[in-house]
């Protein structure tokens, strides 16, 4: 049968291995003589690689500024760095840490060339002025595996509250110019993160890969993501060497995958509810995903035998089932329940938290679900009913 048209939007330069760190200085260094500088408050600066990135930089006869983010970033923080470093000429961003750092630099970079605020691009919440760039030059460096930001062109911001959200600031002039992916920085990374993060990257691959835009190229990025999601991520969880040395390099290529088919086809209902969860509780997004998706993947599954028997998505999540227990002799429809079964028992070995550890009740319920329709949910496989999202919910109370 031929292929349905599909399109692919620009991706980033991908330098991918250990040691790759060591690269940076020299792309940077092909932008321009000043470079700013993005990284988390501790978990890449309270390590020796800052000290010889420095060095480095300084070799290169680099001037370096620097910026640092703590937690999820807020369009403020971003604002107050594009007016700290408006005027010093940056000529290239570097981040260099996880999906929040990665994110709040790829804002910034966005902004210093014009100098306004990022409210006046925010999806849904901003003023809705169209960006037509130019972005500052761009390199971003993860030092987890779960968000897969390095290889997407969108900048996820939020104020949590009762008032709170969780947006985009979204352009294709946002891409990072390289992607440098050394499997060698997430060896700091805490268990528990490397768990959360983990299950971020998994639940992206597994949404993108039964998107309603899912196309042959994307599916073939996240079927070997989600290979490469079995065979490391464990390993990296455990810890124990060298096999978590293997494992940090598979999560690390799992994890720009997903950030390559995410930002290509959309996700689905998990990370539809990541953003409202996120907005009004203090959950990690990496929580949200790694505790919802075995409910979430379930639900999708009987709404989909329900009302669309023959719908693709449904061979898809019977594939990847026998993919990730290994049991290529199952039917189907065993395959399906295998799937929904392993991914209930990963939540509780990885001893993810349920939903009420961060105060949410079954009175917040309403609130969570008219604000979980967003642009990840536009790409579920099937639309849900408000009834069944509140079951996605109440399966992790």
């Amino acid at each position: 049968m031929p292929f349905a048209p599909f399109s692919i939007s620009r991706l980033p330069r991908i330098h991918y291995g250990s040691g790759r760190i060591g690269e940076v200085p020299t792309l940077a260094a092909a932008y321009g003589r000043t470079v700013l500088v993005v990284t988390g408050k501790h978990s890449f600066c309270g390590t020796p690689r800052w000290r010889a990135f420095i060095e480095a930089l300084e070799a290169k006869g680099l001037r370096w500024l620097h910026f640092t983010v703590s937690g999820e970033p807020s369009p403020m923080r971003v604002d107050e760095a594009v007016s700290r470093f408006l005027g010093e000429g940056v000529e290239v961003v570097v981040a260099i840490g996880g999906g929040s750092v990665l994110d709040a630099a790829k804002a910034v970079a966005g902004l210093l060339p014009h100098g306004n605020s990022v409210m006046d691009h925010l999806e849904g919440v901003g003023k809705n002025v169209p960006y037509r760039g130019p972005s500052t030059p761009f390199i971003a460096v993860p030092t987890t595996a779960g968000t897969g930001s390095e290889a997407t062109k969108n900048a996820v911001l939020s104020v949590q509250g009762p008032d709170g959200f969780k947006k985009s600031f979204r352009d294709e002039c946002l891409i990072p110019e390289y992607a440098v992916i050394d499997p060698d920085l997430l060896a700091s990374c805490p268990r528990e993160l490397i768990a959360a993060d983990g299950m971020d990257a998994f639940t992206q691959l597994l949404e993108s890969y039964v998107s309603s835009k899912a196309n042959p190229f994307t599916d073939a990025l996240a079927w070997s993501g989600m290979k490469a999601f079995k065979e490391g991520f464990f390993s990296a969880w455990e810890g124990i060497e060298p096999a978590a040395g293997h494992g940090r390099g598979a999560m690390a290529y799992a994890s720009l995958l997903s950030g390559i088919t995410l930002a290509q086809v959309g996700l689905g209902s998990v990370h539809g509810l990541a953003s409202p969860l996120g907005a009004y509780f203090p959950i990690p997004h990496g929580v949200v995903c790694g505790t919802l998706v075995a409910a979430a993947t379930r639900i999708n599954i009987e709404a989909l035998q329900a009302r669309e028997p023959n719908h693709p998505a449904l061979v898809k999540y019977a594939e990847a089932g026998r993919l990730l227990t290994g049991r290529n002799e199952m039917d189907d429809s065993s395959a399906r329940s295998a799937l929904t079964e392993l991914l209930a028992e990963w939540s509780e070995r990885l001893e993810l938290p349920r939903l009420n550890r961060y105060g949410i009740g079954a009175e917040d319920f309403p609130l969570i679900v008219a604000n979980s329709r967003g642009s990840s949910m536009q790409t579920n496989p099937i639309v849900l009913t408000d009834a069944e999202i509140e079951t996605i919910l109440t399966a992790r109370l």
